[in-house]
């Protein structure tokens, strides 16, 4: 497997772990009836957590070559990679076009 790939899963699993408490924190870090004191302590709760647990950290990659680029968010999996399961028949219903 590819290093990117783990890392990838890795970040996945953090962002999974730590999404209620960073959306928590962001909701009260943006509420504009509290004090300042309050919301910049939320603030820096938030900053405080690992950067790999945000959602924007995550990319897209193809789960058999780690492609970065031109993966389908359905399967996961690379246009290369699908056009070659397809036609070997692999993808039940998508077959390969000829003409």
């Amino acid at each position: 497997m590819s290093n990117q790939i783990i890392r990838d899963h890795t970040r996945r699993l953090l962002v999974a772990k730590y999404e209620s408490e960073r959306m928590q924190y962001k909701a009260i870090s943006r509420y504009k009836n509290l004090t300042n004191q309050i919301r910049y302590e939320y603030f820096l709760k938030l900053s405080k957590l690992s950067r790999n647990s945000s959602r924007t950290r995550v990319r897209n990659r193809c789960i058999f070559t780690g492609r970065p680029r031109s993966v389908y968010k359905l399967f996961r999996v690379s246009r290369i990679v699908s056009r070659e399961l397809a036609s070997k028949g692999y993808l039940i219903g998508i077959n390969k076009s000829c003409w």
